[in-house]
């Protein structure tokens, strides 16, 4: 079984941290997003991977060839951004011969039962019911659960139930050829060829789709939703650090994933804390937040903060001596 995986975004709604990092390498309790990706897959037996790579697309590649050596994988870069049909498309040369074909993107967490994919016999769409559906491709269904339209980003919504990035497709060839139909014909939606318009495509030719309801799904484009995410997986048995090693003067309050060797003085860290390897903390409050690797943060407050790779932050440090009936307000 195969799989293909859009990385190619610029994940515009993270900046100024995507600037540097692509979305998919950023840490969720102490993984990358794409890690928890390839790791569900490889449990369900899918054996040869696809990454559709652009910007930072070097990044990704090597992490992917660092982590998982002996990974079967194949780079396609997609050099012009014309949606995700159009990058699924360009690497068709290596999933064509597929029997079955999985199409994860690349930027969320997907909490949910691959196994009920593998067993459909119909190509099948993971789905969740969202409060705005007006941001996603939506799927619209008849009073029996099957699938009547797929509209993507749609003005006004006949449905709120969204596509959520994870798709079974048992005819590959049918999906290659609805690809290549909408762009040949200009088949478009806000101004790109998304895969929301290929799978219709696919249905209005005749061929089933399936919707399955995903449990969970963390769409990790906003700071708000990845460090939730943070907070939620590390809660989980496995992620956090369930017996940190002491730091100098510091208090750790569980669930908190620190990295290799950090250093940490006088400080409070924790809940819902990640922090990046060979970082530096110093007189400082940190909780429900993501600190990279290499970073230095002292003195200072932080809270619902993400913080990349080699950042440096420091706070304002006072020395008062107070008489009294004397009122100060530190704040700017």
């Amino acid at each position: 079984m195969k799989a293909i995986i859009p990385v190619a975004g610029t994940g515009k709604r993270l900046r100024p941290l995507t600037y540097t990092q692509p979305k998919p390498l950023i840490a969720v309790a102490g993984k990358p997003i794409i890690s928890f990706i390839i790791d569900q897959l490889l449990e369900v037996g899918v054996t040869d991977f696809v990454f559709i790579i652009g910007y930072l697309g070097e990044k990704i590649r090597d992490y992917i060839t660092t982590a998982y050596p002996d990974l079967n994988s194949a780079f396609v870069n997609q050099d012009e951004r014309m949606g995700s049909a159009h990058a699924i498309w360009l690497g068709r040369e290596y999933y064509a011969d597929a029997n079955e074909l999985f199409i994860f993107f690349g930027d969320a967490i997907i909490d949910a039962d691959l196994q009920k994919f593998i067993e459909s016999p119909e190509s099948c769409i993971g789905v969740q019911r969202v409060e705005d559906p007006r941001k996603f491709g939506v799927v619209e269904i008849d009073d029996d659960g099957r699938i009547t339209r797929l509209v993507e980003k749609p003005s006004i919504p006949l449905s709120n139930l969204a596509m959520v990035g994870c798709y079974k497709v048992k005819e590959v060839n049918r999906f290659i050829e609805a690809c290549a139909y909408n762009l040949d014909n200009g088949v478009q939606s806000i101004g790109e060829y998304p895969l929301t318009d290929a799978l219709e495509q696919m249905r209005r030719w005749g061929i089933e789709l399936k919707p399955i309801t995903v449990e969970h799904w963390f769409d990790c484009g906003r700071k708000e939703i990845l460090l939730e995410t943070n907070a939620t997986f590390l809660a989980r048995p496995g992620f956090g650090d369930d017996d940190p090693p002491p730091y100098d003067n510091s208090i750790i309050v569980h669930p908190v994933r620190i990295g290799e060797n950090c250093k940490i003085h006088n400080s409070i860290i924790g809940p819902n804390v990640t922090i990046g390897a060979n970082t530096v903390i110093e007189d400082a409050i940190v909780n429900n937040s993501i600190i990279g690797d290499y970073a230095q943060i002292r003195e200072i407050i932080l809270s619902q903060s993400v913080v990349g790779n080699d950042a440096s932050i420091r706070g304002v440090h006072k020395s008062l001596n107070i008489g009294d009936n004397t009122e100060i307000d530190l704040g700017v």
